[in-house]
């Protein structure tokens, strides 16, 4: 059985607008992204102080799991309007947190090549390696709130 599904363009837009003295420092960048035959979002709930799996890339298909070769877009967007959430983008040797603010977003364009993380001192010459895992992680010691993410990826 063939499928039924045809295959759409994802459109990103980000739109920067801001007037300082009177002076506009707009800016507006388009991303299209052709032949997307698959669409994963969802909201997931952080509980605080928890580390949470939010993505896994690898050559399988699993409940939250994509092929590795086929992401085209991710987005992460921190839904809280008060407290940040820290992500782990982890290879198959290193991994590094990024601390996303409230109301902020995290975006990636592919999950093969994509990241190098080291202990101490300045990376040269990148050897970028595919991303394995993205965890998210709850506010910090102290705090008893959840968070709420919001989780989109487009897969060719």
């Amino acid at each position: 059985m063939a499928s039924t599904i045809t295959s759409g363009t994802v459109t990103v837009k980000i739109t920067e607008t801001v007037s300082l003295n009177s002076t506009n420092y707009d800016s507006i960048n388009t991303l299209t992204i052709p032949g997307v035959n698959e669409i994963s979002q969802r909201i997931v709930t952080i509980p605080p102080q928890s580390i949470t799996e939010l993505f896994k890339f690898s050559t399988t298909i699993a409940p939250g799991e994509f092929l590795r070769t086929t992401v085209q877009y991710l987005r992460i967007t921190n839904k809280d309007d008060t407290n940040p959430v820290a992500l782990n983008i982890k290879s198959a040797s290193s991994n590094t947190w990024v601390r996303v603010p409230a109301g902020r977003s995290f975006i990636i364009g592919s999950s093969t090549a994509s990241m190098e993380s080291i202990a101490t001192g300045t990376v040269a010459v990148p050897t970028l390696e595919d991303i394995d895992v993205i965890s998210a992680y709850g506010p910090t010691a102290g705090e008893v709130n959840t968070v709420d993410v919001e989780c989109y990826v487009a897969l060719t």
